[in-house]
């Protein structure tokens, strides 16, 4: 018992010092001063792994950040200070539970790079085969749970605070970051990631990823090929090699929309720094991130360009509808609007200059504002084909990344058409709708049997009643409000006229508080009465 009242104690303390650390930072920035994208960034990068892993997701949910912010955030440095390499050491003796010498020729002091959560050192095994050692910092499962809780607490005081009905629950955007970084820090599961993605793309010659040696993983360490190539950001090194950056780009490209399209499997954070091509092949690094798109999110954004490209407002707000789960009544009617104004946007459609991640924003800002969520894998998507688009344009801006997505949907569709399948659908719809139709008769008996004995239930559902509706229930609650108010005063009147004991200032104590709860409702009843007029 003592000793978890002094574990307890020590947790508590060490709680108090992260709060009093975060307490530090917001002082710092002058939060009290207002917000701006940057400040939010700068802040967060401060605050440490925990909330630049959280606003690395918050800059995938359009439906929660405006768009700004998300932009912003999406700047988030991942770079942090290397570790001391006899930490690293350390690591690596106690996950292999042998000396280092015993698996590795050599490992190399410098990291190639170092993250908020692991860092990267070139080795050589004992065999001789060059390979790069991802080593997770220690203890940093623990700093990230720890933070969680702390957020999780101030996101349930906020709710309860304010009153929270937003369609976004800050508490599921904190459980999907944790998701999305214990996935990072199981070393395991990206092994797993680039087993999938490397069976997915076995038949694609120009594209690979790095090979992973299963028996020198672990949950902390991961060890793979290394991979010696040009990033494709470096376009003198590319030129140098006799590499075509337009030609590359293509097939970056191509590669991008089959693995939403066909694999509904897809890198996640596809900036420049894990693209690199080596003999030819562009070889996909840092697999940590993956994103899924299910068959019916693919074909909710197949649906969205089609209507794109043939102007076609009902079927885009369709597919808007399709992408997410309302969280509420929908407005249609103001739907339908929002989807038309943003179809005019585009009203002279060409592909070359189209951006399809900033079209999927707006998609999702139009989510977000008729309170309609959407799943992990469309933000991830969204944030993905928005990588990919600046790549392409930093590195082959004669390459159109949504002329090659629209092109890929007319091939697939062309690829699958088969007429006589295609005669045997028909066939079978057909024979389906005279099943029915024979159904008709005996179902309209029904009805008509079920409302002659008073059964008939109908659902009326009035597009653009809810503002009316909405008014008059304010309207009768300020009648209650006022008939109650004057039910007190009358009460305390009468309790007036009484000899009623105690006494305050000559007025019976139940007369006197129901004259102060009389008075506070009446102001209550007045300024809702002046707020009403003011909107």
């Amino acid at each position: 018992m003592l000793k978890r009242f002094f574990q307890g104690k020590i947790e508590d303390a060490s709680t108090t010092a992260r709060l009093r650390e975060m307490v530090g930072v917001l002082r710092k920035h002058e939060v009290m001063r207002g917000m701006t994208p940057e400040k939010v960034r700068a802040i967060l990068e401060d605050l440490g792994p925990t909330f630049v892993k959280l606003g690395q997701v918050m800059s995938m949910r359009p439906d929660f950040l405006p768009p700004e912010y998300c932009e912003e955030l999406m700047k988030l440095q991942t770079e942090a200070l290397p570790l001391p390499f006899e930490t690293v050491i350390h690591v690596i003796e106690e996950e292999y539970k042998r000396r280092w010498q015993q698996v590795f020729d050599y490992i190399d002091e410098q990291a190639l790079g170092s993250a908020s959560i692991a860092q990267v050192h070139k080795a050589v095994l004992t065999t001789g085969e060059k390979v790069v050692v991802k080593v997770q910092r220690p203890g940093i499962y623990e700093i990230m749970s720890q933070d969680i809780v702390l957020l999780k607490r101030a996101a349930a005081l906020v709710k309860v605070v304010g009153g929270s009905q937003d369609v976004v629950d800050f508490g599921q955007v904190l459980d999907e970051m944790w998701q999305v970084a214990k996935q990072e820090m199981d070393f395991m599961m990206e092994a797993d990631h680039i087993d999938e993605f490397m069976h997915l793309n076995h038949d694609v010659e120009t594209v690979g990823c790095p090979k992973v040696y299963r028996q020198l993983s672990t949950q902390h360490i991961l060890v793979m090929e290394f991979v010696d190539g040009i990033r494709m950001d470096d376009l003198d090194g590319l030129r140098a090699h006799g590499y075509d950056a337009t030609s590359i780009g293509r097939k970056l490209g191509e590669n991008y929309v089959k693995q939403i399209i066909e694999d509904g499997y897809f890198h996640a954070d596809p900036h420049p720094g894990n693209i690199w091509i080596r003999n030819g092949r562009i070889i996909w690094l840092d697999l940590g991130m993956m994103g899924r798109l299910s068959t019916k999110d693919r074909l909710a954004i197949r649906k969205a360009v089609i209507a794109l490209a043939h102007h076609d407002t009902f079927e885009m707000k369709s597919a808007v509808l399709q992408l997410g789960v309302p969280r509420g009544r929908i407005n249609h009617t103001q739907l339908y609007q929002d989807v038309d104004a943003l179809m005019a946007q585009y009203s002279s459609l060409d592909f070359s200059s189209l951006q399809m991640g900033v079209l999927t924003r707006q998609i999702l800002n139009i989510l977000r504002v008729h309170h309609i969520a959407c799943p992990q894998g469309l933000t991830m998507f969204a944030r993905g084909v928005l990588t990919i688009e600046g790549v392409m344009r930093l590195c082959c801006p004669k390459v159109s990344f949504v002329e090659i997505f629209a092109k890929s949907l007319s091939v697939d569709f062309r690829r699958n058409f088969d007429f006589h399948e295609e005669m045997e659908k028909v066939k079978r719809e057909g024979l389906q709708l005279i099943r029915k139709s024979a159904q008709l008769p005996e179902q309209l008996s029904d009805i008509l049997k079920m409302t002659m004995s008073g059964q008939t239930k109908v659902n009326l559902d009035l597009t653009g009643s809810e503002e009316p509706l909405r008014r008059l229930d304010q309207m009768i609650n300020k009648l209650i409000l006022a008939v109650l108010c004057a039910a007190i005063l009358l009460g305390s009147s009468t309790i007036c006229t009484t000899d009623m004991r105690p006494k305050i200032f000559e007025i019976p104590l139940l007369g006197f508080f129901g004259y102060f709860v009389a008075f506070i409702l009446s102001l209550r009843l007045i300024w809702d009465i002046h707020k009403g007029h003011k909107l």
